[in-house]
């Protein structure tokens, strides 16, 4: 694709020609040298939906900024959706609420996803990920997407709520499905989306439905037990759409980590090497990973009143997106542009910033920093079998397939 294409040129021919990216192309990469290239000459740049923010300092000031609101709210309509069951849905989605009923909603869910919660999973999550490579670690190759990401993650977070791990596969196909609400092409797979919802609400019902009758410890019965009688601090509609969120979100989000992950480690496979003899080192494999090759390739927001920030006049209403490859690897915040997971660096934004940083990010964290060392302790001389099969990079990115080969018996 002629990066030309990508460009929504202004006539003024003295106009730069970085001067509008066209983010809703198919073809258009955030991690591209044309992304590159605007960011050498400004710190944003016009785009078919709104700005786009490219440099780390102005980015990471922004997603702090309480003149901005999340945004993820006019997602449907930007792509021509304005009403149905998928339109209705995500507006009441944590991503896409705001003030009270955001803060209401997070508040009861954060017990879950603390880090002392999460930390004492970890050697569920490390029995788990030994037993998925047990069963390839004797062929020497695995098709890493299949056969340990999507499994981990599905399964990691039936662990989180309460849910039979047998349940897995069909859990993971809703997901998968739910999953496209995140891509440029939304508008087109809205009769998927809606689907796997409709399964996976009903799923889910039928769950909190048992919870009422049989309460254990885990998150669904607390979700439960806070939505129950007239003074409930949750609405069994609130119950249902937040559920379904979670479910879908924290698996799709680690499974396309997770081959991201890979797909940039054995492309460094002297980094690849350390991390199987540093285990120690997991946890900042994860954050390098996600500075370079984030799953989230772009974060919204809407300002809420007029702003003028570094030159730029933004009105009320108007939309800015977060690129985070470029915020991660912008040259003013990481002078150093190689890929070390021994480096100190500045946090990168690949789970926003602000009162929207992503609610998973303990347990992301987490059970990456697992699952890699294991993998890079286990499949030794790894490399890829091909280019492998992947999602656009733009929206949400990641792998659909990726073959991978290795010294087998480790």
């Amino acid at each position: 694709m002629c990066p030309s294409r990508l460009l929504v040129r202004h006539d003024d021919p003295m106009a730069s020609t970085l001067s509008r990216f066209d983010m809703a192309h198919p073809a258009f990469d955030t991690t591209s040298p044309l992304v590159h290239a605007a960011r050498a000459e400004r710190w944003y740049v016009e785009t078919t939906w709104g700005w786009a923010v490219l440099r780390y300092a102005e980015a990471s000031a922004l997603l702090k900024d309480r003149r901005f609101a999340q945004g993820n709210a006019r997602w449907p309509e930007q792509n021509g959706i304005h009403s149905g069951l998928f339109h209705d849905w995500w507006k009441q989605v944590l991503l896409s609420l705001e003030g009270d009923d955001h803060a209401r909603i997070r508040r009861l869910l954060m017990p879950a996803f603390r880090s002392k919660t999460i930390a004492a999973l970890r050697p569920r999550f490390q029995s788990l990920a030994n037993e998925l490579i047990d069963s390839f670690a004797p062929r020497g190759e695995v098709e890493f997407i299949s056969e340990f990401a999507k499994p981990y993650a599905a399964r990691i977070l039936c662990v989180l709520l309460g849910l039979p791990e047998e349940d897995w596969p069909q859990l993971a196909h809703w997901a998968d499905d739910l999953g496209k609400s995140f891509g440029i092409g939304v508008a087109d797979d809205v009769p998927v989306i809606e689907a796997a919802l409709t399964s996976l609400t009903d799923y889910l019902d039928g769950v909190v439905a048992q919870r009422l009758d049989h309460p254990g410890d885990d998150l669904v019965s607390t979700l439960v037990r806070e939505s129950a009688g007239d003074g409930g601090l949750l609405t069994r509609g609130e119950l249902s759409v937040a559920l379904a969120f979670l479910a879908f979100a924290g698996m799709e989000t680690t499974r396309n980590q997770l081959g991201l992950a890979l797909q940039t480690l054995l492309a460094h496979p002297d980094q690849w090497r350390l991390l199987g003899t540093r285990p120690d080192l997991g946890g900042h494999a994860v954050e390098e990973v996600m500075r370079v090759n984030p799953t989230v390739t772009w974060i919204t927001r809407e300002a809420l009143e007029d702003v003028d920030l570094g030159g730029l006049h933004i009105p009320r209403g108007g939309m800015v997106q977060v690129l985070s490859h470029a915020a991660g690897t912008d040259p003013l915040a990481n002078p150093d542009p190689s890929f070390d997971i021994t480096a100190e660096r500045a946090p990168h934004l690949g789970f926003g910033a602000g009162v929207h940083h992503c609610l998973g990010h303990f347990v992301a964290r987490t059970d990456m920093a697992v699952a890699l060392p294991l993998l890079a302790q286990r499949m030794p001389e790894a490399a890829p079998i091909g280019t492998g099969t992947w999602l656009p990079i733009s929206g949400n990115t990641g792998a659909l397939e990726f073959p991978i080969s290795f010294r087998p018996g480790a």
